[in-house]
């Protein structure tokens, strides 16, 4: 999981925060969840306010990790999607495609959540957000029956904090992403790996997600269950690579291993 800041695009949480601020500050949405605040929690939207202005805001842009991927669909089993082996494959293009099990399980285990990314310019996401703001209004009876405390951070600060991680431009629609996020400011996990490595010249710190279940808690992490199949995308040595995972997936256990790499053969341009 890399930094936000080292993705191919830090502007894209930047993004996000815009169009939160956008929605809560000057939407009919935002008006109308800043009334609900005032009217039912005495003093607690001054206290989200300055928190999330003076702290969050600077967290969520500096101190965010993120693993991104891509939904895969049935008709893309042998070929992937040539929009993402353009834009990543470098010249050795190979696509993971997982089983989606281990990401779709709630657990708190790793402190990495999974969430769909929403791709929205400022007037759609004020929709969404307005929303959001009725199913608040809906359930105000059970707020108000819940912890002061409860409702600041677990519920408010995590639902804005999400939505602005988790939002992107309308133009990169077509990559279906959804992202595991972690936010080492908000929650630690004694099973997530923090190192510094290098990626493309640049020392930077990262933390790693062992592929290792965690009994009573996440499973589905481990190979054999988490790889559906590795697809060889356009490159020059597409035969030596097939046999390179052929040969790492049968030490990682996976039954007949040949099975589980294909070769795209698609005839891109380099």
């Amino acid at each position: 999981m890399r930094k936000s800041t080292c993705m191919n695009d830090s502007s894209e949480v930047r993004h996000g925060l815009e169009c939160l601020a956008n929605a809560y500050n000057k939407s009919d949405a935002g008006k109308k969840l800043t009334s609900i605040l005032d009217r039912h929690f005495n003093g607690l939207r001054a206290e989200i306010e300055g928190a999330f202005n003076n702290n969050f805001s600077r967290f969520i842009l500096l101190d965010t990790y993120l693993t991104c991927v891509s939904e895969h669909r049935d008709e893309e089993d042998t070929l992937g999607r040539l929009s993402m082996w353009r834009a990543y494959g470098a010249t050795t293009s190979v696509a993971l495609v997982m089983n989606n099990s281990a990401f779709l399980t709630p657990s708190d285990a790793l402190k990495a959540y999974t969430s769909p990314v929403a791709y929205c310019d400022e007037n759609k996401f004020a929709e969404e957000f307005g929303k959001v703001v009725n199913n608040i209004e809906t359930g105000i009876d059970f707020l108000k029956q819940q912890d002061r405390e409860l409702i600041i951070k677990p519920y408010l600060f995590r639902m804005l904090a999400f939505a602005a991680i988790c939002t992107k431009h309308l133009g990169f629609a077509e990559e279906l992403e959804w992202r595991v996020v972690h936010c080492p400011w908000w929650a630690k996990s004694a099973h997530l790996q923090r190192a510094i490595e290098v990626i493309q010249g640049v020392p930077q710190p990262i933390y790693k997600i062992p592929l290792k279940d965690i009994p009573n808690e996440l499973v589905g992490v481990e190979i054999p269950a988490l790889l559906d199949r590795i697809i060889i995308g356009p490159t020059r040595d597409p035969q030596p690579i097939w046999e390179a995972f052929k040969d790492l997936l049968a030490e990682s256990g996976v039954y007949e291993p040949h099975k589980k790499v294909y070769l795209s053969n698609i005839p891109l341009r380099t």
